[in-house]
């Protein structure tokens, strides 16, 4: 039975293929085009779930046995957190100065609410976005005296309620201000994580979820530090150091086109 026009187009008889009149035509010598097939996705590289963190973890701690940050804030949660703030963005080389000499005028939130808006905007320039971060610190610090009595909240999900707070800065202040489990997750531990190829993700939030699931607790309190410092020090975003860094044996060096 015959029900469209494609049907008739395509009826053959011995005598070979024959148009709508039914007149015999020649068949064509162009071969009948195939069906398109699916482009193959690029296959991403599997995480390494057999990847020795432990082993690389421990090196490094012995590499750099102390955090830049725990120096200069005595762990102190307050000088944790508006320390971190002034680091957002800017290299460590200029926040940590500014810091030392901010610290030595401003011990606690009612110390800093006591500045105006011009003196907190000068201790801290030019750490980058200075204007913004002087009005979150102040606003911050009058916000835990008001609700708080002067004392950093010590879990993650209320310092996320602070404008200006992100995860990395409520994970460190949770982390090294308090003692507490916490995966403080900046570009170096993204992206050493990633070129080690214990995980794979695209963001630092991606990054620190991945690193929950998988990394033993025990470890969250060094990552930051060994690998911000490695970061700095030794795998930098281009063209890393491999020929100094203490655990290239163990390293896959993912996305490394070149190094040094």
């Amino acid at each position: 039975k015959i029900e469209t026009r494609d049907d008739i187009e395509t009826i053959s008889n011995d005598k070979g293929r024959k148009s709508m009149t039914g007149r015999p035509q020649t068949p064509s010598k162009t071969p009948p085009k195939q069906p398109k097939q699916p482009k193959q996705a690029r296959q991403k590289p599997v995480a390494q779930a057999n990847f020795p963190i432990d082993t690389v973890l421990k090196a490094l701690e012995k590499a750099y046995p102390t955090h830049p940050m725990s120096e200069i804030t005595q762990c102190d949660p307050y000088k944790v957190l508006v320390a971190c703030i002034m680091s957002l963005r800017t290299k460590d080389s200029m926040t940590f100065p500014l810091a030392i000499e901010l610290f030595k005028r401003v011990q606690t939130p009612a110390d800093m609410v006591r500045l105006s808006l011009k003196e907190v905007e000068q201790a801290i320039y030019p750490v980058g976005f200075y204007k913004t971060k002087a009005k979150n610190i102040l606003a911050l610090s009058q916000r835990l005296l008001d609700e708080f009595g002067g004392r950093v909240p010590d879990d993650i999900d209320t310092l996320l309620t602070f404008k200006g707070i992100g995860r990395k800065t409520a994970n460190l202040t949770v982390g090294l201000g308090y003692g507490k489990p916490a995966i403080c997750v900046d570009v170096h531990v993204h992206r050493i994580c990633n070129r080690f190829g214990y995980i794979q993700t695209k963001t630092p939030d991606d990054t620190e979820m991945a690193l929950r699931r998988i990394l033993p607790e025990p470890y969250w309190h060094i990552i930051n530090r060994v690998l911000v410092c490695h970061g700095q020090e030794c795998c930098t975003p281009v063209s890393p150091h491999c020929s100094r860094c203490p655990v290239q044996a163990h390293c896959p060096r993912v996305g490394v086109e070149r190094s040094r």
